[in-house]
């Protein structure tokens, strides 16, 4: 198998997929009808070198995909606010949109800081506990990464029970399989998108659960004393986790080797959470979200 390199992710009653700068939005309306939104993604920073950049470059891509999901899932989201939205006057709808890009952007923060106490901070204090049996640093350590790990498992089983979430998973899995089902050579239909894999080593479970790892080898390097001091050294290092965590999942998308396949199982495990099997209806919206941007028959006969 080799990586054709697309991506993408699931959101409102759609698929979102990208080509290198383009990306396509497919929705499937309440009419029943597909709706297929295709744009040009520009990256938060004007400079393509810092892209280019191991490590560097993981921490930017990071930052564009969230930016990039919340723009997309808004967006799949408006098709359900139509009816309110005809009631708007022009001047109302442009006021509203502004502050729609504002409130996208502070929920981007918002997440990133609640995301950095949950999963970094508050395992740190948690841990703390274990210092009533033992005084080991690296015990001490292994028991934080377990717990952000544990945390990070829990976090997705009470929102997959949640009606919404569990479509978007199945939409997530269809995304996924639409991928697999290029990359093993297969004509892209529903059949055959129905009988692949709803797994995928690039998937962005795969991504966080690889940032849980990769924290728990750093922290065992954090040797300060003050307690104030070892977690805003933790805050610090999440660009650096998160470009380490990037490469990891980059060299896993495009090896077969034994070894990075070995690594790649407990992150693909975690997919299974993260992922339901879709309907045909919804293995549609992913065959049309990639058509969209990617020439799959193209690639197939210059690669496979």
């Amino acid at each position: 198998m080799k990586s054709s390199n697309i991506g993408g992710q699931a959101v409102l009653e759609g698929i979102m997929m990208r080509n290198g700068g383009r990306y396509s939005v497919a929705v499937r309306k309440p009419d029943g009808d597909i709706e297929v939104d295709i744009r040009q993604y520009k990256s938060i920073i004007p400079w393509k070198t810092p892209l280019k950049i191991p490590f560097i470059r993981g921490i930017f891509n990071f930052v564009d995909s969230l930016v990039l999901g919340m723009k997309t899932l808004t967006f799949s989201a408006s098709f359900f606010e139509e009816e309110e939205e005809e009631l708007l006057t022009e001047a109302e709808a442009k006021k509203r949109e502004k502050n729609e890009k504002i409130m996208m952007n502070l929920t981007v923060v918002l997440s990133v800081i609640i995301a950095a106490g949950l999963f970094m901070v508050l395992p740190y204090y948690l841990s703390g506990l274990v210092k009533h049996y033992t005084d080991s640093r690296m015990v001490m350590t292994v028991c934080e990464g377990l717990i952000r790990v544990g945390l990070f498992l829990l976090y997705i089983a009470l929102i997959s029970r949640m009606k919404d979430i569990q479509r978007t998973f199945m939409y997530h899995g269809a995304e996924h399989k639409c991928i697999n089902c290029i990359e093993h050579g297969l004509e892209l239909n529903v059949e055959n998108v129905r009988k692949s894999s709803r797994q995928h080593k690039r998937c962005g479970t795969s991504f966080l659960f690889f940032v849980m790892i990769v924290s728990i080898i750093f922290c065992f390097f954090i040797t300060a004393q003050s307690q104030i001091a070892r977690v805003l050294i933790r805050l610090a290092l999440l660009p650096v986790i998160a470009g380490v965590s990037y490469e990891i999942i980059k060299l896993a998308g495009n090896s077969e080797n034994p070894f990075v396949n070995l690594l790649s199982r407990p992150g693909m495990w975690v997919q299974n959470m993260t992922t339901k099997e879709p309907d045909d209806d919804m293995i549609e919206v992913g065959i049309r979200a990639v058509e969209a941007v990617f020439d799959w028959k193209n690639w197939q006969k210059e690669n496979l």
